[in-house]
């Protein structure tokens, strides 16, 4: 977890004028990661509805993973844990 003053920090107004929240920035930071800007506001809404664990979880088994769509990978994976089934 973040303190405010670490984000506030890193905040640049004139590159990040339209993303004021934090489940935003880490919404655009998985699409970055995972190579999947073009659905940028699904992992937005994810940042913001989804348990931050269930989410770091799954970024981490795909970032360790050598997948060829790591998207898809990311997505079967947290609805796995979603589910409790892992």
């Amino acid at each position: 977890m973040q303190t405010i003053s670490d984000i506030l920090k890193k905040f640049n107004p004139i590159e990040d004028k339209y993303i004021s929240r934090e489940f935003q920035s880490y919404g655009i930071f998985l699409a970055e990661n995972l190579g999947d800007y073009k659905h940028k506001s699904l992992y937005i809404r994810l940042a913001k509805t989804v348990p931050r664990a269930i989410l770091e979880k799954a970024y981490s088994f795909v970032k360790d993973a050598n997948a060829t769509s790591k998207p898809k990978l990311f997505m079967w994976k947290m609805g796995k844990l979603r589910k409790g089934e892992e």
